[in-house]
């Protein structure tokens, strides 16, 4: 595990592979290892010819725990992406989100576009427009003092896999209350670096994959059969959607299965 300095948070990495780059964003309440690494991407990727650069945003893992809300915003996290590839030296690459990862991928397209090679937004689709709701539940989940005090279905699911990831749960409460920042359509149409969209198709926080696709140019959709949003991320149809997509230069995808 290694650590760098950005902007005065301490942010958490590691590298694995010689090739093309690819960063990993994971999801909300998860880090690295539990989603890229236990999954079996850095394998698949590694295994691909890529060398993989993987993240654990502000307040997860084993980078710094902030408890000001305003330090989650995903444009912020973004950021801290962003001053990742610039500390590793890397021009460009290709970038991968989970998820909460997804919307900070896009992001970090908007803002750093010339960082961006090519982007695959996973377990958040159309959702990524209209919202996807329940920050304040998930929350006041986080901050109770027990799960047995937690009465909402959802968000006691996000409460039971923060204690399995052995994470800050005052610091994922301010990450979640400002993490799900909207993004306007227009501004995902403007997005010109190649985009593959991969979500379950039982996947209710990710959205409508096509509701994406169809606002970003010549982006690509993947919907993976009988997946949900927490079983999707290591289906191996993903998998094999993405790395024809990064190896055919972002341009041809087969369908996945599951």
């Amino acid at each position: 595990m290694q650590k760098f300095n950005s902007d005065g948070v301490e942010i958490a990495f590691e590298v694995w592979g010689e090739g093309p780059p690819v960063l990993l964003i994971h999801g909300f309440a998860s880090n690295m290892q539990v989603n890229w690494v236990a999954t079996g991407w850095v394998k698949t990727l590694v295994g691909a010819g890529h060398k993989v650069i993987a993240i654990d945003n502000r307040g997860h893992g084993e980078s710094q725990k902030l408890y000001d809300p305003n330090q989650y915003s995903a444009p912020v996290m973004a950021d801290d992406a962003a001053r990742l590839l610039r500390h590793l030296g890397i021009p460009q690459a290709d970038v991968m989100g989970y998820s909460m990862g997804a919307r900070i991928t896009a992001f970090l397209v908007m803002q750093h576009p010339q960082l961006v090679c090519r982007a695959v937004f996973a377990g958040l689709a159309s959702r990524m427009i209209s919202g996807v709701g329940g920050s304040d539940e998930i929350a006041a989940a986080m901050e109770a003092p027990s799960r047995a005090e937690v009465t909402n279905r959802m968000a006691l699911g996000f409460r039971v896999f923060a204690e399995q990831t052995q994470s800050d749960l005052k610091a994922l409460a301010a990450c979640i209350r400002s993490s799900r920042v909207k993004i306007k359509a227009e501004a995902l149409a403007a997005i010109t670096a190649p985009v593959l969209v991969v979500a379950g198709e039982l996947d209710d926080v990710a959205g409508d994959v096509a509701g994406l696709t169809s606002i970003i140019p010549g982006s690509k959709g993947v919907v993976l059969p009988k997946r949900n949003h927490m079983n999707a991320v290591g289906d191996s149809g993903y998998k094999a959607a993405v790395v024809e997509f990064l190896n055919a230069g972002g341009v041809a995808v087969s369908p996945a299965s599951p």
